[in-house]
C-alpha cells in the first residue's frame, strides 16, 4: 500500500470542511486535484471515504474510522523533525551506566541528578558492578560508560578511553568498641588484629593491592577471613564483628550499626575513581554525560 502524508492532510481538511471548495481553498489549491487525490486514496484503502452530493458532503463510516488516526499520523510526522534534532543533540535516548560502590557513595548521586535535570528525556539504565565485570561489559558493548578503579588492561586500553573523577584515601571499617575513643586517627599497629574483610584482587587489584600494603607498611601481614565484592557487604560483616576492612573514604557515608570508621595516622595511597567508555563508541547521549562529568 503506497499511502502518503499528502493524501492524509488532503482528506483531514476535506473532513474538517466537509466541502472541497473550501477545504482546496485552504490547501491553496484547485479543486480537481483535491478530488483526483481523495478518489486515489479511496482506492488505495478500498472503500469511499465521503458521501457527496450536490448540496452536502459527508463521512462515511470508513471516512469517520480513519480521521482521528489520519490525525494522529499527521501529528506523529509533525514531531519527527524535532524528535531526531533532539536525539542527535544528546537530549533523548538511552544511556546505560555500570559502577562501583564507592561511586554510590561519592559522586554518583551529583552526577545522575545533575544530568537528568540537563537531559530529562534520557532514560538511564543502572547497575552497580566491579570493575572487572564493567571492563567486560564496555569491550562487548553492553554498557555505555562505566564509574570503575583503574588500572585497565592492556587490551582494555586499546579500545576504551578513561578519565579521572574522583581520588580519596583509606580508612579504617572496625567494629563498634574497637578502636580507642576520641575519635583520632589510629594506628594499625596499636589494634587487636582482627582477620581482614578485603575485595578479591581479581575484581579490584589496585583496590586489593592499595590496602594490603597500607599493613605491609605497618609491618603487619594480615590474615583474610573474607573476600567480598560488594561494600555493603564487607561493611556489614565488620558489622557483624567478622573482621575489620579498609575502605575508600567515601564509603564512610553508609552508616551501619555496630560499625565505627576512622582515618589512619599514617598516610594511605590515594584510590582512584573514573570513567572508562568505548573509543569507538561515543553516541550524543553519551557526549553529553561526558561534558557534564568534565565540568564536575
Amino acid at each position: 500500500m503506497n499511502l502518503e502524508l499528502r493524501q492524509l492532510r488532503y482528506f483531514v481538511t476535506v473532513a474538517e470542511e466537509l466541502h472541497f471548495g473550501r477545504a482546496a481553498e485552504r490547501l491553496h489549491m484547485t479543486q480537481p486535484p483535491l478530488s483526483q487525490t481523495i478518489a486515489a486514496l479511496e482506492e488505495t484503502l478500498g472503500a469511499p471515504l465521503f458521501l457527496r452530493t450536490r448540496r452536502q458532503v459527508e463521512l462515511t463510516p470508513a471516512g469517520a474510522a480513519l480521521l482521528p488516526e489520519a490525525r494522529r499520523l499527521l501529528d506523529g510526522a509533525a514531531g519527527l523533525p524535532e524528535l531526531v534534532r533532539r536525539a542527535a543533540a544528546g537530549e533523548s535516548g538511552r544511556l546505560a551506566l555500570s559502577f562501583v560502590t564507592p561511586a554510590d557513595y561519592s559522586v554518583l548521586p551529583g552526577l545522575l541528578r545533575d544530568y537528568s535535570a540537563a537531559y530529562p528525556n534520557v532514560h538511564l539504565v543502572l547497575q552497580e558492578a566491579t570493575t572487572d565485570v564493567q571492563v567486560d561489559d564496555l569491550l562487548h558493548e553492553r554498557i555505555d560508560a562505566g564509574l570503575l578503579i583503574p588500572p585497565l588492561s592492556e587490551k582494555a586500553q586499546a579500545q576504551l578511553d578513561y578519565m579521572k573523577v574522583l581520588e580519596e584515601p583509606l580508612v579504617l571499617c572496625a567494629p563498634a568498641g574497637l578502636l580507642p575513643a576520641g575519635g583520632k586517627p589510629v594506628d594499625l599497629k596499636t589494634l587487636r588484629q582482627l582477620p581482614l574483610i578485603i575485595f578479591p584482587r581479581k575484581s579490584a587489584p589496585a583496590l586489593h593491592d592499595a590496602i594490603l600494603s597500607c599493613f605491609h607498611e605497618a609491618g603487619l601481614s594480615p590474615e583474610i577471613g573474607q573476600e567480598a565484592i560488594q561494600m555493603q557487604t564487607i561493611v556489614s560483616l565488620v558489622s557483624a564483628g567478622m573482621g575489620l576492612a579498609l575502605v575508600p573514604q567515601s564509603v564512610s557515608n553508609l552508616m551501619r550499626p555496630g560499625v565505627e570508621y576512622r582515618a589512619l595516622a599514617s598516610a594511605t595511597p590515594l584510590v582512584e575513581l573514573g570513567l572508562a567508555w568505548r573509543r569507538d563508541k561515543v553516541s550524543p547521549v553519551l557526549r553529553g554525560f561526558l561534558e557534564l562529568v568534565r565540568k564536575t
